[in-house]
């Protein structure tokens, strides 16, 4: 088993334990390693310290003060914000947490439509179908593509799991 700090990203760390590291790639890669605390699937192997032992003629010697930048590190393309090892702030605390019962709520009566939502949002749109709340997956381009065609969209501010990814 290999153990693996992770971070979503929303900063929070947690800990991940994984059969190899291609089985944590596979599991990423699918969609399966998600924050415990937001349930965020942008995961990153958070920057830790090897586990290595020290040889009995070795002396001691201790790591850098400035180490390199959390990014540099990891092969991801999203950057990596620096986690803080203080509390949340309260006041930002509720903020969250009203956010994300704010977006509960909107999508309650929503449907998913993964990555159909394009599609659908466009026919909506159009005409060609009811106007009904949907939810689901759309890349960058596209996203952009709606808005440049007057479609309204607007990103979630948490991240949502597919209905069949849910325990």
């Amino acid at each position: 088993m290999i153990v693996y700090d992770l971070q979503c990203e929303h900063s929070h760390r947690f800990e991940g334990w994984f059969g190899s590291s291609s089985d944590f790639e596979a599991q990423l890669e699918r969609g399966l390693v998600s924050c415990p605390e937001c349930g965020s699937d942008t995961v990153i192997k958070a920057p830790m310290a090897p586990a290595v032992p020290a040889k009995g003629n070795s002396r001691d010697v201790t790591a850098p003060s400035n180490p390199a930048p959390a990014g540099q590190a990891i092969a991801h393309p999203e950057p990596v914000q620096v986690v803080s090892n203080e509390p949340i702030p309260a006041e930002m605390e509720k903020a969250l947490k009203a956010l994300a019962k704010a977006q509960e709520k909107a999508l309650k009566n929503s449907t998913w439509v993964g990555d159909k939502f394009a599609e659908k949002s466009r026919e909506m749109h159009y005409g060609e179908s009811e106007q009904t709340p949907i939810h689901g997956k759309a890349s960058l381009e596209e996203a952009k593509s709606l808005i440049d065609e007057g479609v309204a969209v607007a990103p979630l501010p948490f991240p949502v799991a597919p209905p069949d990814e849910l325990n």
